[in-house]
């Protein structure tokens, strides 16, 4: 038997290659694999994407028919079902493997704790809960998806020291550095999916892109709220379709005609029931829940996040705070409406860490 210390070291490795897959292996989960041997590792591997083999038998299959009497550190129980690929214990059973430690127990009610009996039956010994911890914060998208099939949702905002996301004028370029504006664009590819309102294409026209080399391939959406379709058909969103998938959410009594003439540019127009001049976000998320979307970052604008705070629908937020005052009452912030009647009424965020990027302090935090 392995040591406790030496235990570590390998789900440490395991989890390392598992990280090298966010954001690319939606709807499923990222997996790490190593197969040791003698204190030696014989082979390794992680899930790369939807489709392709899991961690566990690109590991197996490095490591041969040397995995017989091996142990196998596995960050997440393997499947017991077909889904896009073969059931993974199935393999691990023929591989001749004397142990498995497995960190984190699968929240899919197809597989949970099934995995790990399977194997246990099997007479291989089996121990888990290792550095689990890690894996609530690798996989909370598909924790999160798989359980609830609704996408796991983050809120972002660039604010001043005053808690304005732009100026009255509406201008907002640029309140954080371009140093910030990087690490969005990672944030932006740990997810599937990108969210704004209406008024933030009519506004600043994004072309809501992912930008970074690596992210080159990926299955990329660009969602719009949109109540009245007012999308304009010359917006920037249109002239790319092949940079992302252009999804506009809008009510059902809007005109048939208007709708036709945006499909025709490549956009995706799906009606869901709104009220008071907003679509239903329960119905949106329920939508792409069904698509597989299992991860959303909503980038305003204000009236968008205020939604997602109100109707309790964010999972987590990241606020970028630039050293600056842009201050007038009618420059908008992320959180507003009524607001709390007291301070002991407030939302806390959860779990809160900060960093900064050159002069920004980043706000990470769980709703």
């Amino acid at each position: 038997m392995s040591s406790p210390g030496r235990d570590l070291e390998f789900m440490e490795m395991a989890y390392s290659l598992a990280e090298k897959a966010r954001g690319r292996t939606s709807p499923n989960p990222c997996v790490g694999a190593v197969v040791v041997k003698a204190g030696k590792v014989i082979g390794w591997g992680y899930h790369q994407e939807a489709g392709k083999p899991h961690a566990e038998i690109i590991a197996l299959e490095r490591a041969g028919l040397r995995a017989r009497g091996a142990t196998l550190y596995l960050t997440l129980e393997p499947c017991v079902h077909w889904g896009r690929t073969p059931p993974c214990v199935d393999r691990l059973l023929q591989s001749g493997l004397k142990r498995v430690v497995v960190s984190a127990y699968d929240p899919n009610p197809l597989v949970n704790r099934k995995g790990v009996a399977r194997l246990r039956q099997a007479g291989i010994e089996v121990e888990t809960g290792l550095l689990d911890h890690l894996n609530l914060k690798l996989n909370e998208s598909y924790i999160k998806y798989i359980s609830q099939r609704v996408p796991f949702v983050t809120l972002k905002a660039a604010l001043s020291l005053d808690g304005k996301m732009a100026a009255a004028s509406g201008d907002s370029r640029w309140i954080s550095s371009p140093e910030s504006r990087y690490f969005v664009q990672n944030l932006r590819a740990e997810h599937d999916a990108i969210l704004v309102g209406i008024n933030t294409i009519l506004r600043d026209d994004p072309e809501l892109t992912l930008r970074l080399e690596e992210t080159s391939g990926k299955k990329w959406h660009r969602l719009i709220l949109d109540t009245f379709l007012r999308f304009p058909p010359e917006a920037r969103l249109l002239r790319n379709i092949r940079a992302g998938l252009v999804i506009i959410f809008t009510g059902t009594g809007v005109p048939e005609d208007r709708a036709s003439s945006l499909r025709q540019k490549g956009a995706e127009i799906i009606r869901v029931p709104a009220s008071g001049g907003q679509v239903d976000l329960k119905a949106v998320l329920e939508e792409l829940g069904r698509r597989e979307i299992s991860s959303v970052l909503v980038e305003g604008g204000a009236g968008v996040l205020t939604s997602f705070i109100q109707q309790k629908l964010a999972d987590k937020v990241y606020f970028f705070l630039s050293p600056r005052f842009i201050g007038g009452e009618k420059s908008p912030t992320p959180f507003e409406g009524r607001g709390a009647e007291t301070v002991a009424d407030a939302l806390e965020l959860k779990k809160v860490r900060h960093f900064a990027i050159r002069n920004d302090i980043i706000v990470e935090g769980y709703v």
